[in-house]
């Protein structure tokens, strides 16, 4: 079934891929069907959603039934004026009884009730950050194998032209124009990029089977993903200030919502153990019929009817109740810690994803403009030195800014687009409709 499962979707790969490239709102189609992360949140949502009904059920009336035969054999002595008479009885007993049991006043039930409500409420929570985390994961890996491809490509284009470099150097060696250092500063750029282009290639691998794993194939091919268009500026924040996101971070983080819940858990089962203190009061009515259910009752048939009341009153326990109730309030306290502790570290992200979308527009616009003085300045150096001003190492020196230059310039942007989709993931607001915003910078070929 295994099999069978990946072999279908590798056809339905071919057959989204086979007119156009995946864009990252496909690959996260795909990722819901095959992602085993996001299937086993799924199912442990599922399992989730049962608290509720396990803890209400000890709120509903119980019905039990139970029935016993037996085969007896025994001997009874009477005693007498004449003395012992002994009488050998072999016979068969048994007994049947319907019993109905309704908790009137049962404070254990009642926590247990409220804590099987918030461990369902937190597993909705958990589930839909954990949504709203695939959204993010696909996103990441789908930018890390893209901007690995755009290192290759700047790795291939800078060992090009340190190649050309240092064939011309080499000319002009042999013609004693040149110097020696001059071929030896080439070919350690040329190895330097040859290095960086190995290095690219091992990060875009892992980041193309991270790819395959969440749609179900082993590997994806980087000719497969659709690149981000060339023109892509940056998205318009909304809102702009930063006290909205803090509000929104509060009221809608998964993360958050779930360890309140898992602090609703903790303050029930404080509850649920000091309930070990207090009295119980059950209704319950039975049916019986028995006979010959035991020696007094030989031969005799019983058909009993019965309702009443049940009282229950601990008096003590060893005080386990109490070490149970210690127990519990202390993993309260630690519930308590932890919720502060999410909450600090979810509004730091928040800042610096807000902060890092503020910037990056400014960034991107700054990079675009360096590129551009890159490639002009480039040009200018391979004039000058035809006329003497310069010398080959201030071209190797030009065509590296140049190369880093657009290497920053491919990061920011992709380091802008996780900027703008984590800040949407802390404040909890991250939807489809925000990746299929994202999906329509990048241009299908």
């Amino acid at each position: 079934m295994k099999k069978l499962s990946m072999i279908a979707a590798m056809l339905s790969l071919l057959v989204s891929t086979g007119s156009q490239a995946m864009g990252p709102f496909e690959v996260y189609e795909q990722a819901l069907r095959n992602d085993p992360v996001f299937l086993g949140a799924l199912k442990e949502r599922d399992a989730g959603q049962e608290n509720r009904a396990i803890g209400r059920a000890g709120l509903l009336p119980r019905i039990s039934y139970n029935y016993n035969q037996g085969r007896n054999d025994s001997k009874a002595t009477y005693l007498n004026e004449r003395g012992n008479l002994h009488e050998d009885r072999h016979y068969t007993s048994s007994g049947s009884t319907l019993m109905l049991q309704q908790p009137l006043i049962d404070y254990e039930a009642y926590a247990n009730y409220r804590k099987g409500v918030a461990q369902a409420l937190f597993a909705d929570e958990t589930f839909r950050g954990k949504s709203q985390e695939l959204l993010v994961r696909v996103l990441t890996y789908y930018t890390q194998a893209l901007f690995a491809q755009d290192q290759i490509e700047i790795a291939q284009a800078s060992k090009k032209a340190y190649e050309e470099q240092f064939q011309q150097n080499e000319q002009l060696f042999r013609q004693g124009e040149g110097t020696r250092t001059d071929i030896l500063e080439a070919e350690s750029r040329f190895e330097l990029a040859t290095a960086e282009e190995i290095e690219a290639r091992n990060e875009q691998d892992a980041a193309l089977r991270e790819l395959g794993a969440l749609i179900g194939v082993p590997s994806v091919a980087v000719s497969e993903l659709a690149p981000l268009a060339q023109a892509f500026q940056s998205f318009p924040l909304e809102p702009a200030n930063f006290d909205t996101w803090h509000a929104l971070a509060l009221a809608n983080n998964p993360i958050l919502a779930s360890q309140r819940q898992a602090l609703e858990v903790a303050r029930y089962e404080v509850e649920r153990n000091r309930a070990g203190h207090l009295p119980k009061l059950n209704a319950y009515a039975s049916v019986r019929k028995s006979e010959s259910d035991s020696g007094n009752t030989y031969n005799q048939r019983y058909d009993t009817n019965t309702i009443g009341l049940e009282v229950n009153v601990p008096l003590f326990a060893g005080g386990g109740v109490s070490a149970s109730v210690r127990q519990a309030s202390a993993n309260l306290e630690q519930a308590e810690y932890e919720l502060d502790g999410k909450t600090r570290e979810t509004l730091i992200e928040l800042r610096r994803q807000f902060s890092a979308c503020l910037s990056g527009v400014s960034k991107l616009r700054a990079y675009q403009k360096a590129l551009n003085s890159a490639e002009a300045l480039v040009v200018s150096t391979k004039q000058s030195i035809l006329g003497g001003e310069r010398v080959n190492l201030d071209a190797l020196n030009a065509e590296q800014q140049l190369y880093s230059t657009r290497r920053d310039l491919a990061q920011a942007r992709y380091d802008y687009l996780m900027a703008w989709t984590k800040l949407h993931y802390y404040a909890g607001t991250l939807r489809e409709t925000d990746l299929a915003r994202v999906d329509e910078a990048f241009v299908r070929r």
